[in-house]
């Protein structure tokens, strides 16, 4: 019974606290890792999420927890293929697509938590300006808390932020020939 108040009472802290914009960024491991990890954290106290993956269209783990918790929903705008190099025009329909969709989903407020996973490269390759993503921050309800992550965040981003992290890559056993792995990597 406790458990239940305290998810309650949590419930409403969410939906009436101010939200921030997040970015997590740079050439190291763990951007996405965080922003699942903030996932879980507003889940558990009975918040809603919108997780939305740009440039990524294969089967991932986090894409089931859409099975054990309907407050989490997991969009993926990519086709699973591109991975260096330029996007090519169904990745770039598919982001701006994507995009589109993240500013309704920012307008609504009906998420008090959004992640826009790897949107940052959006803008490194144009497919969206600064600017633009501004704009679109700025039109969200002023409840919902917003990620933002991939490798380079721009300056104009940075200064909007309320909260900038920068991972720098040390190590990394990508290095040595170690593939990608399920339940860690993806």
């Amino acid at each position: 019974m406790i458990g239940l108040e305290f998810n309650q009472m949590d419930k409403h802290n969410i939906s009436i606290r101010k939200g921030y914009i997040q970015i997590y960024s740079g050439s190291g491991k763990g951007k996405t890792t965080a922003a699942l990890g903030l996932s879980l954290r507003t889940l558990l106290s009975g918040g809603t999420v919108f997780f939305a993956q740009f440039f990524k269209g294969i089967k991932t783990a986090e894409q089931d927890l859409t099975y054990w918790c309907d407050r989490f929903t997991i969009e993926q705008y990519g086709t699973g293929e591109f991975i260096s190099g330029l996007p090519g025009p169904e990745e770039i329909r598919l982001a701006k697509q994507g995009i589109f969709h993240c500013k309704e989903v920012l307008k609504s407020g009906f998420f008090d938590l959004v992640v826009m996973d790897e949107v940052l490269l959006c803008i490194f390759y144009q497919i969206i300006t600064p600017e633009e993503m501004i704009s679109i921050l700025r039109s969200r309800r002023s409840n919902v808390e917003v990620v933002l992550t991939g490798i380079k965040a721009p300056s104009e981003l940075l200064k909007i932020s309320d909260l900038a992290t920068d991972m720098k890559k040390v190590k990394h056993y990508f290095d040595c020939g170690v593939s990608a792995r399920r339940g860690i990597e993806y």
